[in-house]
């Protein structure tokens, strides 16, 4: 049995913040765990290839399926968790979303003040024009000409020299996810963290059940810091921060469905389309940074765009269609402009994640009629904006078929519908997975409060997107940090008085 003062499930966004704030009760002698179920990665072992990337940094290698199989969710497993796989855009949440969470103690200037210090912290900032390639220039022109207004993300980079990799995980070491800045910080100062290391239950008597598994023949990643083995670990407080599927998943395994009937509820997600526009001439889309601009129809329309580079395998599986049209498409590569489309979804009760009988998770979605639109509304105004960015023909989904040329440019709204959307033959992947331990008043309506307690469970805290009660409606890196920021706080105050 290893006993610590303080037990951190998962390494992302939200364990890494969780680990920081406590980083001065580790130096004052408690001892601190954080365990990781990914591996730590040597900085040469990022190489940038897309099937042994995604292999080694996702679940599932980014397959990760719903129940009924019609659509993918990505989420990381690594030192870093999904901050090691995001490309650093960093936003502060709006206004209009923390107040509609209607979440008591919960308050927005609170979160904004949380979350300047970490983007601070994570060097964010608006990258300069040299590293803005062709594909985003084009989507600015295109929003210009077809009437959206194109905002400039800022992202958590530092030294980036535009390699695009970003999403497998960068070469450069420029990426500012918790892998670079605040979990070597707290490791220095006394904090341990275990990889390879899976939680398997948390037990009432504040245990956890650990399994430690050796790395496989040939896979990347460093060893465990443990020997491979079952481990019981005694804590005096538990922090479950991994992640929205793996957080819920965990709980539910662990028994607490019977007491905390919301777990698994509210699962929310922005499902995505990837879609292309082919250009006469190559465009610059595999260098600089992928993903600098966006377009927010959040409150207006349910949709965001963003700028993006996928590389060739997960384009492919994200074109609609087969044959000629799609074989055509994939060697026009080095032509493509990309948008990727993100529905912004609401909370419903069919939406949600169990688990099997193995304790594995399995999420539970139904795309609503108002996602359907959102998605429909969301294709429509990047066909525009391609077409209005010099686009000879756009990939469309919800068009049958699926490809539309500049000649049908003024039939974008006639030929994209939503009878056309049809899951299961239409690719739709899950960025932002959210909900499932949700924030609110009391066990009937939530999991915790909003200072990530679980109900009736004193020294059992929550600090990742699973808090959610709602859909956050952009990119939530910020978001998290500044929730955990706040769980920790509790926590060290607690421990502190004691």
């Amino acid at each position: 049995m290893k006993t610590y003062d303080v037990v951190i499930v998962g390494s992302g966004a939200g364990g890494g913040t969780v680990a920081q704030v406590l980083e001065p009760l580790a130096a004052a002698g408690r001892r601190i765990l954080v365990l990781e179920k990914g591996a730590r990665f040597a900085d040469d072992e990022f190489t940038g290839r897309e099937l042994e990337m995604a292999g080694a940094l996702y679940e599932d290698s980014g397959g990760f399926l719903t129940a009924d199989g019609s659509m993918t969710l990505a989420f990381g497993k690594a030192y870093g968790g999904s901050t090691v796989v995001y490309t650093g855009t960093s936003l502060l949440p709006p206004r209009r979303v923390i107040d509609g969470w209607n979440v008591p103690d919960l308050d927005h200037a609170d979160l904004l003040e949380r979350g300047r210090r970490y983007m601070a912290e994570n060097n964010v900032h608006e990258l300069e024009p040299a590293l803005i390639n062709d594909n985003n220039r084009l989507f600015v022109e295109g929003c210009r000409k077809a009437g959206y207004r194109a905002q400039q993300f800022p992202v958590n980079v530092k030294g980036c020299l535009g390699s695009s990799l970003c999403n497998l995980g960068c070469p450069n070491g420029a990426k500012q996810g918790t892998h670079r800045v605040q979990l070597p910080r707290v490791e220095r100062a006394g904090v341990e963290v275990v990889t390879r290391a899976e939680v398997v239950r948390v037990n009432g008597d504040r245990s956890l059940d650990v399994v430690v598994r050796e790395a496989p023949p040939g896979a990347k990643g460093l060893p465990g810091e443990w020997e491979p083995g079952e481990y019981v670990v005694q804590a005096g407080f538990v922090v479950l921060a991994g992640g929205s599927v793996g957080t819920s998943a965990l709980l539910l395994r662990s028994g607490f469905g019977e007491r905390l009937p919301r777990i698994g509820h509210g699962f929310t997600c922005h499902p995505a389309h990837i879609l292309v526009g082919e250009h006469e001439k190559s465009i610059t889309n595999d260098v600089g940074h992928p993903k600098s601009f966006y377009v927010d129809r959040a409150a207006e329309d349910g949709y965001v765009l963003e700028t993006c580079m996928y590389f060739p395998f997960t384009t492919a599986k994200n074109l609609t269609g087969f044959g000629a049209g799609h074989s055509a498409l994939m060697r026009a590569f080095p032509r493509l402009q990309q948008i990727l489309v993100l529905a912004c979804d609401k909370a419903t009760e069919s939406n949600r994640i169990e688990i099997d009988e193995e304790g594995q998770p399995v999420v539970h979605y139904t795309f609503t009629p108002a996602v359907v639109k959102s998605l429909v509304k969301a294709t429509r105004a990047s066909a525009k904006i391609f077409f209005a960015a010099g686009a000879l023909r756009v990939h469309a989904p919800e068009a049958d078929p699926p490809l539309i040329d500049r000649s049908d440019a003024g039939r974008v709204d006639e030929l994209i519908r939503a009878d056309h959307f049809l899951p299961g033959k239409i690719s739709v992947s899950a960025a932002h997975l959210m909900g499932g331990a949700g924030m609110g008043r009391d066990a009937s309506d939530s999991v915790t409060d909003a200072w990530g307690r679980v109900h009736g469970v004193p020294w059992l805290r929550i600090a990742d997107s699973s808090l959610f009660p709602d859909s956050l409606e952009i990119n939530p890196y910020v978001t998290i940090m500044a929730l955990a920021d706040r769980v920790a706080e509790s926590i060290r105050a607690e421990v502190t008085d004691a």
